[in-house]
This record gives C-alpha cells, sequence and structure tokens, in this order.
C-alpha cells in the first residue's frame, strides 16, 4: 500500500554513512566530520543550494552527539519562540542543538536575541541559509560561527538517491520500476535532492495511474518532463519554485525583456519574497551582465538597494519596477566577468609571479637601495595622464584580460586604449 508520507521524508538518512553528499565536509577524515565524531561540534551556518541536505545534517549531527534537538524556521518563528527554546536550554545539562532554517529571514533583532546564548554556550546553533551568509548574518553571529559551504548533489549522489526511491517506489506499488532514461529526472532536479525525490513519485504515481494492471512502470524522458509539467504545483509543494522564478526574473532581465521581468518581479510580489533579495539580485546583474557598456546601470541599483532598504513594502515595489525596466531595457555587456574570469585563471595557471621592480613599494632605504621603486613613471606628470610602461610581470608581458565588447560605450574605452598602447595588446 502507498505510503501518504512524502518520499523525500521517508528517505531522509539518519547517520553520516547514509548521507548522500558533501563528501568535502562529512567524507572519511572530511574537517566536518572529525568534529562531529569528536563530539566538539561549534556553532555553524550551513550556507547551500536548496535540497542538498542542510536540514538533515543538523539532526545527524544531534543524533551523533546525543544532544537535544530543537527545529525553528525563520519564516514562521520570531525572537519569543527563541528566548522558549533559550530559557529551555538553561535547564539542559548540555547545550542542546538549536537548527534554524533559512536564518536569512530573521531580522537583526532576531539575530541579536540569540547572540548571547551562542557566545556564552547556552546552544550550538546551526542555521541554514540559501543566502551568502556575509549578507544576512550579523557580523558578532557570524564571527561566533564556522560557516561550512554545502553543494549541489553532483549526478553520481541523485543516482544513488534515484536507485533509493525506486527501491522504496517498487515496495510502495508492488511493481517492477524500469528507469529506461533519467537524463529528464536529473535535469530537473538541478542538483536538488528533495526536487528529484518529488519529481519520481509525481512521474511513478502517474504511470500507475495510467497502467495500473501492468507489473511494470517504464520512466522514459518524454514522460518525466510532460508529467512535471503538467503537475507542476505538486512537484513545488516545498517552495522550489521561488529559485525558479528568480531565475526567470535574471534571465529576463539579461534578454532585455522588460514585460517578462515585471511579470516575474510581480510573482515575486505576491509571493512575499523579500525585497532585499530582489534588489541584491539586480546589483549583481548590473555589474555581470551590463558593466561598462552602461556604468549607470550599478549606480541606478545600488540606490534601488538603499531606497528598498529604507522604505520597504509595498512603496518599494514601484522602485524595484523602475530600476528592472531600466536594467532591462540597458544595453548589455558581460565583459568585466569574462575579463576577471579570465585573470583568475591566469593566476591559477601562473602562480605568484614576480612584481616588476619599478611597481614595488619601498618604505624603507634598503628597499630603495635594491631597486624598488625606482623608474616608475608617475603618469600624471606626463601630457593626457599617460606614459607607456609595463605593469604586468614579465611572463606574461602584452596579456589582454579585458575584451570591450561592442557597444557605444565599450567602442569608446576600447578606442581609448588603442590611442594609449597601440599594438601591445590587440586593441
Amino acid at each position: 500500500m502507498k505510503s501518504t508520507t512524502p518520499l523525500a521524508e521517508r528517505l531522509r538518512p539518519s547517520s553520516l554513512d547514509d548521507y548522500i553528499g558533501q563528501r568535502h565536509l562529512i567524507g572519511e577524515n572530511a574537517v566536518l566530520r572529525r568534529a562531529i565524531e569528536s563530539g566538539r561540534v561549534p556553532s555553524m551556518i550551513f550556507w547551500g543550494p536548496p535540497g542538498v541536505g542542510k536540514t538533515t545534517l543538523a539532526f545527524i549531527i544531534s543524533k551523533q552527539v546525543r544532544r537535544q534537538f530543537f527545529q525553528l524556521s525563520a519564516i514562521n518563528s520570531g525572537v519569543k519562540d527563541v528566548r522558549e527554546v533559550i530559557d529551555r536550554a538553561r535547564m539542559s545539562p548540555e547545550a542542546p542543538i538549536l537548527f534554524i532554517d533559512e536564518i536569512h529571514r530573521f531580522s537583526k533583532s532576531q539575530q541579536d536575541s540569540l547572540l548571547g546564548a551562542v557566545e556564552k554556550g547556552l546552544v550550538t546553533l546551526i542555521g541554514a541559509t540559501t543566502e551568502n551568509p556575509s549578507f544576512e548574518v550579523i557580523s558578532p553571529l557570524l564571527s561566533r560561527c564556522q560557516v561550512y559551504v554545502l553543494k549541489a548533489l553532483d549526478k553520481p549522489d541523485l543516482e544513488i538517491l534515484l536507485q533509493k526511491a525506486v527501491h522504496a517506489l517498487e515496495t510502495d506499488y508492488d511493481k517492477k520500476i524500469i528507469l529506461k532514461e533519467t537524463d529528464a529526472l536529473l535535469q530537473i532536479s538541478g542538483g536538488d535532492g528533495r526536487k528529484l525525490l518529488n519529481a519520481i513519485e509525481i512521474v511513478v504515481d502517474s504511470l500507475d495511474d495510467l497502467h495500473g494492471k501492468d507489473k511494470e512502470l517504464v520512466v522514459t524522458n518524454a514522460f518525466t518532463t510532460e508529467c512535471i509539467q503538467s503537475n507542476i504545483t505538486k512537484y513545488d509543494k516545498m517552495g522550489e519554485m521561488h529559485y525558479d522564478i528568480i531565475s526567470a526574473f535574471i534571465k529576463s532581465i539579461r534578454g532585455s525583456d522588460p514585460n517578462a521581468a515585471l511579470y516575474y518581479l510581480a510573482r515575486m510580489i505576491e509571493a512575499g519574497e523579500d525585497s532585499l533579495f530582489i534588489a541584491r539580485r539586480m546589483l549583481i546583474l548590473a555589474s555581470e551582465d551590463i558593466g561598462n557598456a552602461n556604468p549607470n546601470a550599478l549606480l541606478l541599483t545600488n540606490t534601488c538597494f538603499d531606497a528598498v532598504n529604507k522604505i520597504g513594502w509595498p512603496e518599494s515595489r514601484i522602485i524595484l519596477s523602475q530600476t528592472v525596466i531600466y536594467l532591462a531595457s540597458s544595453v548589455k555587456s558581460n565583459a568585466a566577468v569574462a575579463a576577471i574570469d579570465a585573470a583568475q585563471a591566469l593566476v591559477r595557471q601562473t602562480g605568484d609571479l614576480n612584481v616588476p621592480l619599478h611597481l614595488r613599494n619601498a618604505p624603507t632605504k634598503l628597499m630603495k637601495d635594491i631597486g624598488y621603486g625606482q623608474d616608475y613613471k608617475y603618469a600624471h606628470a606626463y601630457q593626457g595622464n599617460f606614459v607607456e610602461q609595463e605593469f604586468l610581470p614579465e611572463a606574461i608581458s602584452g596579456t589582454t584580460l579585458y575584451d570591450p565588447q561592442d557597444n557605444p560605450r565599450e567602442r569608446e574605452l576600447r578606442k581609448n586604449l588603442q590611442d594609449k598602447w597601440r599594438e601591445k595588446y590587440g586593441y
């Protein structure tokens, strides 16, 4: 008989050995595994995408170190709930584990209410967040926590999870389940284990409805795609559509479609999305997708972020709308992100090359005597505030990292660089 408990909940592991993924943290001799096995776990923040096992890992830790486990969700818990847990913790012989899901949704005052208990060791805090804790967790609390980055599940992890799911579902339906094709399931999951389990459960249930008398249920890519598209609300019962909407929002702005971008903005507003979350994503986009093709984009978006922070809902929707229209309608360039990607790749390839002597700092007489800073040409002392000299290490002299793209503003930048550097960088 089919279980009424969701598959994701039934397959939730209860030990480190059954846990799937995050080998960099809980694999043999990994840093977090050693801490857990020693019984000395610090307060910590788990930062990673949804469905990668943050809640499960917190529960396993509490079980492994034999501590009482309290769980709060930042969506529906407040300062009162936190204080109640802390009061109960005072009566516990050992500091219990306090797990707070979506800790980034706690306000500053709510996070402040945790600080004293964490500082005094009354509780061991484990916070889970999908957002960068450097921006979302107050500095005093963050400084008392170890941050662990959890990664999306890779293909081998997802395939292991699929086999576990098939075994459980075969027991449920008393039928053989054949995974003829799995590409669609893996793609739909996006590295999210919960999404994968929701999807396979819906697909198998739909197959059983259609072929109830058959002893075998065959999963194909075509049926999986059709099934999930027609059951999107059920599939998204854990709220993962939040991430699909923000993805569509950013891609619509990048694709210069203000109408679609406004539609997805409205979807987020109606769903009660955090306005700062939206503004922060637009800040990243302003540099990543527009950059120097229109430098005002970053300035306007930063102003939007500040204004939204001061005003809040519902009026901030107007500021967000204005900024979305501007960004979507703006000329685009990803030259800034391409340039820093290329620069980082070059650094990883070439290592720590010596800085040319004439560019080095020379705070002491000895450094001056051995040539530090010698022959450096001060650009402002020359006509046009420019003089040609070497700035890169000798081994990579002439390497071009910034490639201006074909838009009015960057054509102007290319012309300026051509005039200065002539043939050196190929501008």
